[in-house]
């Protein structure tokens, strides 16, 4: 009997992080025995995520699977989308590829983790290569950072256009606009499958320009009468150079601030990707030789961020630079969800310190990097996908994005709204869900990874809430009986000297539960006097004050 035809293996498409979410964007893609990652991004911590300084993705699955793992494919430089490239590269070190910006920006963040063994390998929009099974071109798009691309990825079953985040902008700084050709000559070839940014899908229309905020930028420097002040991100370099511009324009010197701003701006200048004329850059150091009607002063800080140099000028902290009365600030951004009161605490601190202040809610100081309903319709009409999948949003985001596509026609049964962790399984003709691989966040906590998990965030919490009383016993080794009276500290939940009463009666309570229970016990079982204790104080302190302090027992024994 003639032996089956063997079965073909299927593409999998499996999100890894950047659904269901903003950030840590990461999504793998396999077909037989290789695997290819696109992007590897971090995410701001939630506001319950106390100390946590950033979240990147649960790689367990990567790790499982490094024989397949054949590269990393890097769409664009934001912290979404190489913020983890650290914390993977040190357990998983394949090949990177990605453009001179990308790839400046992810070197510069390997320098500080004292990684040198990385396989960078650069990229320009209009290359093709071949990794594994998969070919990949790299497609010039807009975004708001230099550098970014979109990807088609051409697999043994079709091929899948990733546009990583995008926008489309006819009139764009370096003055090479989104690639709208290939993806109309993707399209006519056929795609298998579109995966589309979905952060802007809310809002109708079309991104403005960032042109146009070089515009603004003219408008308020001409009548600017002291200092300038810019706050904006030290990736967005095409509006750095606008600044830049303006600067010069009005024959201002320009002065960087913020370790990260002067970072960016020297790589990108080393790189080409921006200009400086001579002479206009000066140091920190030197701009009290200046008048204030001749600076300007490009920093950090436009998310309100606490240590940042904007905050820290704001709050009078910072050691060479103050805000002045007659200071024209510039927040060139908009509020991350989440940094919206940080951004409005910053404003009210400025303004009281007489300056004024330029926002997004004001003027046109910040155009978004990602596309409006309109340019994802256009993206969608020329790739003309077989199957759709809504990526880099919240589940809201996803569902909307799902919803325009059905809008142009295509079929509820074609479009996916991805999981993380979900894998995603397609042959030339039909796209199916096919289970689910281990997914999720690992929270970075210092030099910790992943060792702060949901118990060390709700005890966290719980301090954060209700404050630690702390109970120190000093215990006979023979009787178990108090030696001294119990030594009560407390932080964050009562101030001892004013709160008398409530300490005598919590040493009563705590007397009260060793005399019935630690007379002759064994050592052994000493710990049990701790839960008594434990018990009876949280009891005693609820009672008086409705509040629910943890409590920390230490057991001393003399």
């Amino acid at each position: 009997m003639a032996n089956k035809k063997q079965q073909r293996p299927k593409l999998q498409i499996i999100p890894l992080g950047g659904v269901d979410e903003i950030g840590k964007n990461m999504t793998a893609f396999v077909y037989g025995d290789d695997m290819i990652l696109v992007d590897c991004g971090s995410m701001f911590p939630q506001e319950e995520m106390l100390g946590i300084d950033l979240v990147i993705p649960d790689i367990t699955f990567l790790v499982k699977n490094r024989d397949k793992l054949r590269a990393i494919l890097i769409t664009h430089g934001h912290e979404d989308h190489i913020g983890a490239m650290p914390y993977v590269l040190r357990e998983l070190p394949v090949p990177v590829y990605g453009t001179q910006l990308s790839l400046g920006l992810i070197e510069n963040k390997l320098k500080e983790h004292r990684i040198n063994n990385a396989k960078l390998n650069t990229i320009a929009a209009g290359d093709k290569i071949s990794i594994g099974c998969f070919t990949i071109e790299f497609i010039k798009v807009c975004h708001s950072i230099a550098g970014a691309v979109a990807l088609a990825i051409h697999t043994p079953v079709g091929t899948v256009v990733h546009t990583g985040d995008f926008k489309i902008d006819y009139t764009p700084i370096d003055g090479v606009p989104t690639d709208l050709a290939k993806f109309a000559l993707l399209g006519k070839q056929g795609v298998l499958c579109l995966l589309g940014e979905s952060t802007n899908v809310e809002r109708p229309g079309s991104t403005i320009s960032e042109r146009k905020i070089g515009e603004t930028f003219e408008t308020f420097f001409r009548s600017a009468k002291g200092r300038i002040i810019v706050a904006t991100f030290a990736s967005n370099i095409h509006r750095i150079q606008q600044i830049i511009d303006a600067a010069k324009n009005h024959r201002r010197k320009i002065c960087l601030s913020g370790r990260s701003m002067i970072n960016v701006a020297n790589m990108a200048t080393s790189l080409g990707e921006m200009h400086i004329p001579d002479g206009m850059l000066i140091e920190l150091d030197d701009v009290k030789r200046y008048r204030d009607d001749q600076l300007v002063i490009i920093t950090t800080g436009s998310q309100g961020e606490a240590m940042s140099a904007l905050v820290r000028m704001a709050m009078s902290e910072h050691r060479q630079l103050d805000i002045h009365p007659g200071d024209t600030v510039i927040i060139s951004a908009t509020p991350i969800p989440g940094n919206e009161k940080f951004v409005s605490r910053v404003i009210n601190q400025l303004y009281r310190k007489g300056a004024r202040v330029i926002y997004d809610a004001l003027a046109e100081v910040h155009t978004s990097g990602h596309a409006r309903q309109e340019e994802l319709k256009l993206i969608h009409s020329l790739v003309k996908p077989k199957f759709f999948v809504p990526i880099h949003g919240e589940y809201r985001h996803l569902v909307q994005h799902a919803e325009l596509a059905k809008s142009l026609g295509m079929r509820d049964k074609n479009v996916f709204i991805p999981e993380c962790g979900g894998v995603l399984e397609f042959s030339r003709n039909s796209a199916q869900r096919a289970g689910e691989v281990v997914a999720g966040q690992v929270l970075v906590d210092g030099l910790g990874i992943g060792d702060v998990g949901n118990v060390v965030l709700r005890d966290r919490k719980h301090l954060s809430e209700d404050g630690l009383m702390v109970a120190v016993l000093a215990l006979s080794k023979e009787t178990g009986e108090l030696i001294s009276e119990p030594e009560i500290i407390s932080r964050g939940f009562v101030y001892v000297k004013e709160s008398e009463d409530l300490i005598a009666g919590a040493r009563a309570a705590i007397e009260s539960a060793i005399a019935s229970t630690t007379r002759n016990t064994p050592r052994k079982e000493w710990g049990n006097v701790k839960n008594v204790v434990r018990n009876r104080l949280r009891e005693y302190l609820y009672e008086k004050t409705k509040r629910n302090p943890m409590i920390l027992p230490i057991v001393v024994e003399l």
